[in-house]
Order: structure tokens, then sequence, then C-alpha cells
């Protein structure tokens, strides 16, 4: 839909955990090589958070790489949204634990599961809660420590999942920097990606995985294609914007042989997708916003230029954001 917007992108963060998991030391766990795993899903390495290493550790390392980067005021933060599937623990809140390290004085702070789409669905949240007027500056962060809950016997989920937090700024701006929004669940998919928790069945069928991640990838894969594609070019026709003036498409980084199908279905040059997960794999909520600023980092993402951001996974869920970008 058209988007009615007062917000801006206004900083960026992100972190990492130190120790790099790469293909080598995974064909030493598991039946597989580096051939395989790239050629598949063109990942190549992983960042592992550390047995006492969790979420909140990564989203506050993210906030204060951005606070260092983009140094501004911290008394007039009015908002922490997370958007993880791993949180530290049910309860709190990760952003609570991101709201007491920082000591923001009055802020709003939840956590939001949407799962690979998540920190999409947290940016729209954030321009929703400006816009009532109530609101002028709110931290997005998505973060996940997805290691944690992956099967390392499963070779088909374990070369995918690493851990990493991803943060931004979002402001009240007179020019309006997000241009549309899209969002759409098919819940009945459900069952194709998943971790298993209070229940253990899906409409009566037993849930496999004793809480790791379970995903049947041939499903996953087929539903992303026949929908993702329409879901960018919904996004584009609601700005009134053509394909040719999009600068950049930001999906969520799953698997870079499914981001090249994609980008073919779309008619857009696979160079035209900033991705993050040659280098940190599939990190979920936190895989967007680590993509942006990698691209920030090396020049490749400027200020002006019109980015499509869409996040897709778990849920069956999507959600797209057309932003012009401001750094």
């Amino acid at each position: 839909m058209p988007l009615q917007s007062r917000s801006a992108i206004t900083a960026i963060g992100s972190h990492v955990p130190q120790r790099i998991l790469n293909n080598e030391e995974l064909s030493a766990m598991v039946d597989t090589n580096d051939e395989w795993i790239v050629r598949r899903t063109g990942i190549s390495e992983r960042r592992i958070a550390a047995e006492d290493e969790f979420a909140s550790h990564l989203a506050i390392a993210a906030v204060r790489d951005l606070l260092r980067r983009y140094p501004t005021s911290t008394d007039d933060i009015d908002g922490v949204l997370v958007a993880t599937t791993t949180p530290d623990n049910p309860f709190p809140s990760v952003a609570s634990r991101v709201q007491a390290a920082f000591g923001f004085k009055a802020a709003l702070a939840f956590d939001l599961n949407a799962a690979c789409a998540g920190f999409v669905s947290a940016l729209q949240t954030a321009n929703g809660l400006i816009l009532t007027g109530m609101y002028r500056k709110i931290l997005v962060i998505g973060c996940e420590t997805l290691s944690k809950i992956t099967d390392y016997a499963d070779r088909s989920t374990c070369i995918l999942f690493g851990d990493g937090a991803g943060a931004v700024l979002v402001e009240r701006s007179d020019e309006g920097r997000f241009l549309a929004s899209h969002a759409v669940t098919d819940g009945s998919g459900g069952i194709h990606v998943y971790a298993s928790g209070l229940s253990s069945d899906w409409n009566g069928q037993p849930l496999e995985g004793g809480g790791r991640i379970v995903q049947n990838g041939r499903e996953v894969y087929k539903w992303a294609l026949s929908t993702v594609p329409d879901g960018v070019r919904s996004l584009l026709r609601d700005s009134g914007l053509a394909a040719e003036a999009l600068d950049w498409i930001v999906p969520h980084s799953a698997n870079l042989r499914m981001i090249e199908a994609i980008c073919e279905r779309l008619g857009m040059p696979y160079e035209r997708a900033l991705t993050s997960a040659a280098e940190y794999g599939n990190t979920s909520a936190a895989s967007i916003p680590l993509a942006l600023d990698l691209a920030v980092k090396d020049g490749r993402l400027a200020a002006g230029q019109t980015v499509a951001l869409y996040g897709f996974g778990s849920g069956l869920t999507q959600a797209g954001l057309l932003v012009r970008w401001t750094l």
C-alpha cells in the first residue's frame, strides 16, 4: 500500500560474534564440503555466539556501534523495538535489556517475532508509532543467536544459520522517507519452517527437532520464488516508481541462490542485491540490517538512493518496505 510516512533512518550500527565457523570446519562436523555449500547456498562462513553470549549482548553491541559512528543524544530516544526469534529468555524482553543498558529515560520497549521478516515488520511498526505523533526517535534492532537452536547433525539446516545483530535509528522527519509498505502472511505454511516450543504439535501433527530449527527447504524455496517478486512489484506499483528507479533490493539473506532466482524473476541484475549471507550466513531478523551496514561501510549504499527491503520466512510471512536512503 502507499505509505503515510514521517520517518527516516538516520543512523546504523551492527555487531557479530568473534567466532567464525567456516565451511571447512563444518565439513568435519557433518557430511558436507565447501564446494557443496557454496554451490547450493553461496555461504562461506557464519558467526557463532559464545556459550555465554545471547541476543541482548549482540543487540547492545550493535547499538553501541551505532552511537559511536553517529553521535546523537540518547535522552530523547522514546522507543526500542527488537526483532528476534531467539531472545535470551521468553521474558523479560531483549528490548528491555537494551533499555537498561543505555538508561533511556522514557522508552517504550518490546520484542517482535516475525522471524526473517521481523526487522522490516519492526520498521513498519516504528513508522506507525511515529505517525501517531506520540513518538519521535525509535531504535529498531534485528538480532539473532540461531546457533543456539541449530541442529549440527542436520546438514540441510546447519550449513545455513549464523548469529549477529544490526540496529538503525528511525526518527520523525519533515520529509518522509518510507515510500511504500507491503505485508502478507500464509499461516497454513508455518509447518515448513519452525522450532518447537511449549507446544509439540501442529494441528495434531507431531513437531520434530526438540526445539531446534526444522525446515522443509524445498517448500520454503518454492513459496519464496512464487510470492516475493510479486511483493516487490507491489511496493513499486504503490510508490508509483518504475523498476528502473530502484537502486537496490535488500532481501532477507536466506540463501544467495534463492536471491539470484528472485532477481531473475524480477528482471533485475543480481548485482543490485545487497546481501549478508556469504559473510554471516542466514541470520534471520538480523540479515537485512547486516546487509545494509556492509553496503554503507563499503560505499555502495548512499544518500538519496531508493532501496527495497524485503523480509520473508517462518510464518510463512513477508514484509516489504520501500525506503529513500538518508545516510
